[in-house]
């Protein structure tokens, strides 16, 4: 390290502070900074441009490009102009003036866009999208080009401007285009269209997206017969109540257990499986729609625990790549509690919203997940036959089918037969059936008890076109 002195002629000290500075020109020791500018100057990017903040050498900026116009298609004659810094400014200051208008000839909107002296750009085609590549010989010399795109912008321009008004014309009247019924006994369930969360505007195509959604993504209902060998239509009905006690410990959605429920019917409708992986199924199941559902799902350890650790957790996940490859990596599909918006529908008959009604409709949902029989209706006239059965047993007096059902289930009384009537067994067979997780889940009080409750005998009559 130098010691501090008097600097040799020439030498200038690796770091100079301001009073240091002030130190040796007071005493002429300074020597002038000339060679290094220069230096500077040749080498203005060094190996390491970091310096101390109180270094008085100097780096020159590095000069930015003039930024032009980026756009992809350009005439060669406009690409030229705009690297003429000076003439660039002057088109500036032109275009700062107010145009003078000519009252000889009107000019449209759209003309304006397109038509230029010097800088007229390649136009785009509307109808297809295909650039429209011109030279610099035609470039802003082919009228008829360019007249014919005019057009079709005043054509475009006309149509958006009429939807506009169309579109403000018939915001008063959104309650008319929101009434989906013609028939005057059919209540409009999606009428509170001011509450985002219902999604009144959306409800009606999202149904029909369900609708469509059921068909196409329906397990096999016949997947006993044809794909399994093993297993046993009551050994899946024992696992799916053994999944309804895993799901009441854990506190999971019902959502998830309709899913757990629908992947695993997938899942046996494509790939054999051996009868000691059916727990192993039953789980990875339910890990799969606790992820897809749940805010915070178990962990892949709470399902190992919960099977005595009789499967390891390189068998569940293995297990869970079997599963989502089975499903190509889709989940979504539209189970019976999807559907039973119903509820919403039957509700509207009612003064008071009505809670049995709702937990006795869920109750005799959650009924069918253990029967194999039911895979052979859809979740939808599952869930209308389930809102059928709740307000038959909880009124008699009434028709449990009305317009307003109908309208929003599509479907009619008489198509509901097979399915309620096959519920009603479910109901009414609740001392003989071994498999009583859902009903001890709905003799709850929280829940009013409704397992408890039994439906009088059908009639013929009530399923009459």
């Amino acid at each position: 390290m130098r010691k501090s002195g008097i600097l040799k002629a020439g030498e200038v000290p690796s770091r100079l502070t301001r009073a240091r500075a002030a130190a040796l020109s007071a005493t002429g020791q300074l020597p002038p900074l000339k060679k290094v500018a220069e230096e500077s100057q040749k080498n203005p990017l060094r190996a390491n441009s970091k310096r101390a903040v109180s270094d008085d050498t100097y780096l020159p900026h590095k000069k930015r490009a003039i930024l032009h116009d980026v756009t992809n298609i350009r005439c060669e004659k406009t690409y030229r102009s705009g690297l003429n810094p000076t003439e660039n400014q002057a088109k500036k200051r032109k275009l700062t003036k107010p145009a003078q208008p000519d009252d000889s000839k009107p000019v449209k909107l759209s003309e304006m866009r397109l038509r230029s002296s010097e800088d007229v750009m390649c136009s785009v085609k509307l109808e297809d999208n295909e650039p429209i590549r011109l030279t610099a010989n035609h470039c802003g010399t082919n009228n008829n080009l360019l007249h014919s795109q005019t057009s079709r912008v005043d054509s475009q321009l006309s149509v958006s401007e009429k939807k506009a008004s169309q579109t403000v014309a018939d915001k008063g009247n959104i309650s008319e285009l929101l009434d989906v019924s013609k028939h005057p006994d059919v209540a409009d369930i999606d009428a509170d269209f001011e509450d985002p969360q219902l999604c009144s505007l959306y409800a009606a195509d999202i149904y029909d997206h369900m609708r469509v959604a059921e068909l196409s993504r329906r397990p096999n209902p016949n997947l006993m017969e044809t794909v399994q060998r093993d297993i046993t239509p009551s050994m899946r009905g024992i696992l799916v109540d053994w999944l309804v006690e895993v799901s009441e410990g854990y506190k999971l959605q019902a959502n998830t257990l309709y899913l757990a429920v629908y992947v695993m019917d997938w899942f046996l409708s494509k790939s054999f499986i051996e009868r000691h992986k059916l727990q192993l199924l039953g789980i990875t199941c339910m890990l799969i729609a606790s992820k897809y559902e749940e805010i915070n799902a178990p962990h892949v350890e709470d399902f190992c625990f919960i099977t005595d650790n009789t499967y390891t957790k390189e068998q569940v996940l293995q297990m869970e790549s079997l599963v989502l490859k089975s499903l190509a990596y889709q989940l979504f599909a539209p189970t019976t509690k999807t559907f039973l918006r119903f509820l919403r529908a039957a509700q509207a008959c009612y003064k008071r919203p009505s809670i049995e009604l709702e937990y006795l409709a869920n109750y005799l949902a959650e009924l069918t997940l253990m029967s194999y029989g039911f895979l052979n209706f859809l979740p939808s006239m599952i869930a209308a036959s389930a809102v059928f059965l709740a307000r038959w047993t909880l009124d008699q007096s009434n028709h449990p089918w009305n317009p307003t059902l109908e309208h929003y289930a599509s479907y009619e009384a008489s198509d509901l037969k097979d399915a309620v009537l096959a519920l009603q067994d479910l109901q009414l067979n609740s001392n003989d059936c071994p498999l009583t997780s859902i009903r001890t889940k709905y003799t709850q009080d929280k829940l009013k008890c409704v397992a408890t409750l039994s439906s009088p005998k059908l009639l013929e009559t009530m399923f009459s076109r």
